[in-house]
């Protein structure tokens, strides 16, 4: 008897634990939701709309797991490789190549609501497809502007850019020039913070034609450096080896480095990501009055530039592949994309999204970023396999000798073009 009492309570209890233990009960759809969100507004804006769908879907259940971007890649081989990959995957579009023609995501191509396909721009969907399926959906992106001491630039009576009238590349560098001399010795009118130079300097190229990577008929990638593709890094390493007006000592930083020197009247000026305007906000003085500048514009692209947009991609493996696009055109209604673009500080992907009164706003330079967001374009090296082993490799060290004084164009080009095409090759045989 004594025997029968304690089989049926251990029964009871181990119930309990299944059930209580976040088993879904029967029936019950479980998917994992892996974020890469860091900032605290914004991870919060992405519970809050996991818990939305929870109480409006009981018979498909989400759960959030916290990613980071630093482990990323590494995190998802390894999950891939484990069986043991979330459903739902957040990334960016340019981690997504290898994932693509390995197998790895699911091809969303026949699964995406119209809503969907039609609400995001193809300029955006080409940044997530991969041969002839779509590996990813686009939501968040950011330009690349100029972060700037409003009162240094004012004093100095130069023409200030707008998104209708920006600067061009050459008169960047002549006003930075100009206004260098006048903020007088040991102060420069441009930071710019190049410990990752490769995406930067790719990425602002587009806007004075440069592609450096071009794709044959037969499909493989080769690189040519052309004229076009010499004006962005000609122009940053003669601010700094010829004219002086762009401090040398910040081409090793990373972004939020350069941010005192920027409060503190050491630098006029500084190239960053847009959704930095929050760190601005949060770290400045008080006192300290900034505005947001377009980046210089090239000839005939005009203020284009290149972007790796922020996805939700499904693994290949999940067995509930329409579930989960189901939770990601929720999550992108356009409500809700606005909810993630100001959580994250950057801009949606989305047509309907991007036209919200709240993101057009002149405050905290919102009016500028939604002006560009016509203007970006998928970067360069978006769907070229072997591309993280060139940019570590060979564009990283090359560009940042370049920038220094140490090698010149013609050392540069060889390093780039001779050494990368190596480097390729070996990836498309």
């Amino acid at each position: 008897m004594a025997a029968t009492v304690v089989a049926l309570v251990l029964a009871l209890l181990l119930g309990g634990c299944s059930v209580g233990g976040g088993e879904s009960p029967p029936g019950r759809i479980t998917l994992r939701f892996q974020s890469l969100a860091w900032q605290d507004e914004s991870v919060r804006i992405n519970k809050e709309l996991v818990e939305e769908w929870n109480a409006s879907h009981p018979d498909v259940r989400v759960e959030y797991v916290q990613g980071s971007w630093d482990s990323v890649h590494d995190q998802l081989l390894t999950s891939f490789e484990g069986g043991e990959a979330p459903d739902i995957i957040h990334d960016a579009s340019d981690d997504l190549a290898d994932f693509a023609y390995g197998g790895r995501l699911a091809d969303l191509s026949g699964l995406l609501p119209d809503r969907l396909k039609r609400d995001i721009p193809q300029s955006s969907w080409e940044t997530a497809t991969f041969g002839d399926g779509v590996y990813g959906v686009p939501f968040l992106q950011e330009p690349r502007v100029l972060i700037a001491n409003k009162k240094i630039l004012e004093a100095a009576e130069v023409r200030i850019p707008t998104a209708r009238n920006p600067w061009s590349w050459p008169e960047f560098r002549l006003i930075a020039k100009r206004l260098t001399e006048r903020m007088g010795s040991g102060r420069y009118s441009v930071a710019w913070p190049l410990k990752d130079p490769v995406s930067a300097t790719l990425n602002l190229g587009l806007s004075t034609g440069g592609q450096l990577f071009h794709r044959g008929a037969d499909g493989k990638v080769t690189i040519r450096f052309t004229d076009d593709d010499a004006v962005v890094p000609g122009t940053i390493h003669d601010q700094v080896a010829t004219d002086r007006s762009a401090s040398g000592a910040t081409l090793g930083m990373g972004g939020s480095d350069t941010l005192p020197g920027l409060f503190g009247g050491k630098y006029a000026m500084v190239p960053l990501g847009f959704s930095y305007r929050q760190q601005i906000i949060q770290q400045a003085p008080k006192g300290f009055e900034w505005t947001v500048l377009p980046a210089p514009a090239g000839g005939t692209d005009g203020l284009a530039q290149g972007v790796s947009p922020q996805t939700l991609s499904i693994a290949q493996d999940s067995p509930h592949k329409r579930e989960a696009v189901r939770f990601i055109d929720f999550l992108l209604q356009p409500d809700n994309m606005v909810r993630l673009a100001k959580g994250d500080w950057m801009l949606p992907t989305g047509t309907e999204a991007i036209e919200d009164p709240s993101l057009r706003v002149a405050k905290d330079g919102w009016a500028t970023g939604a002006a560009l967001a016509r203007e970006l374009r998928p970067a360069p090296a978006q769907s070229v396999r072997g591309y993280p082993e060139w940019k570590d490799k060979v564009a990283t060290p090359a560009l940042q000798e370049y920038y220094s004084g140490a090698i010149d164009r013609a050392e540069l080009e060889k390093r780039l073009v001779e050494d990368g095409n190596r480097v390729l090759a070996r990836y498309q045989r």
